[in-house]
């Protein structure tokens, strides 16, 4: 299938990560599927695409909620009739204080946001992906240097990302036989507005408030257009990128 015919869903498509990773699928010829809670927020990143209303479809969806997903994969089916390329990116954090004060409410909000709407986009890419023809398709996780790593006060954050570990090795095995391929992407420090109180100071494991570099968001984009655009026969299994001199290598 040529490239330009190929159609990409990005989860948490309105911000940061997930916008910037659009807008490029989109100036790469891609058709792209633009999902999010907010839909205004969806609408806003198409209308700075620029392109032709028939490469973008904005739904606004809530991925922990099984009849939303299912809908948006509707919504997809009867549109484009396919899918190639699935970005599991929607997410969220916890507020950052101690584990003992966090409430269940805070905790299954990260759980049902980051692992299991992941769990119920994949499942229902890898239905589509196995039934389409040609078959097959890629899923890319966003798993976070949080799926190696803790910063102090993340439990459900970083929980979540190790699961995502988890669930993508998962995909990639069950899904060769579909001709599914499924990799991982592990962000440190992109210049989005989540990261940046790091320009003013993140806490340490020391406990130290230092500030941390960043790096332009624009690399991570690309970094998930290279995957992407890999024959299905090649995956890039797991990818970290960051910036180069944030504190995560050797003893920070």
């Amino acid at each position: 299938m040529k490239q330009e015919n190929k159609v990409a869903l990005v989860t948490g498509a309105g911000t940061g990560i997930g916008k910037a990773t659009a807008l490029h699928l989109l100036e790469h010829n891609y058709s792209l599927v633009l999902a999010g809670r907010r839909l205004e927020l969806l609408n806003k990143v198409a209308a700075e695409a620029g392109v032709e209303t028939d490469r973008f479809l904005c739904v606004s969806a809530d991925v922990s909620d099984p009849d939303s997903v299912k809908t948006l994969f509707d919504k997809i089916r009867e549109t484009y009739g396919r899918l190639d390329l699935l970005f599991n990116n929607a997410g969220c954090a916890a507020p950052a204080i101690p584990m003992e004060d966090l409430s269940f409410d805070q905790w299954q909000a990260v759980v049902n946001a980051n692992l299991t709407g992941a769990f119920l986009c994949a499942q229902q890419a890898i239905k589509m992906m196995k039934s389409q023809s040609p078959q097959g398709g890629r899923i890319i996780n966003n798993g976070s240097i949080s799926a190696h790593s803790p910063r102090p006060h993340s439990a459900p954050y970083t929980a979540t990302k190790h699961a995502i570990t988890g669930l993508t090795k998962s995909i990639s095995l069950d899904g060769r036989k579909h001709n599914i391929a499924c990799g991982q992407i592990d962000i440190g420090n992109a210049d989005t507005d989540m990261t940046l109180p790091m320009l003013k100071g993140v806490q340490q494991a020391s406990g130290e408030m230092m500030p941390e570099p960043r790096m332009d968001v624009g690399q991570v984009a690309d970094a998930i257009l290279h995957m992407a655009n890999l024959p299905l026969e090649t995956n890039v299994q797991f990818m970290t990128i960051m910036a180069t001199k944030m504190p995560l290598v050797g003893r920070g």
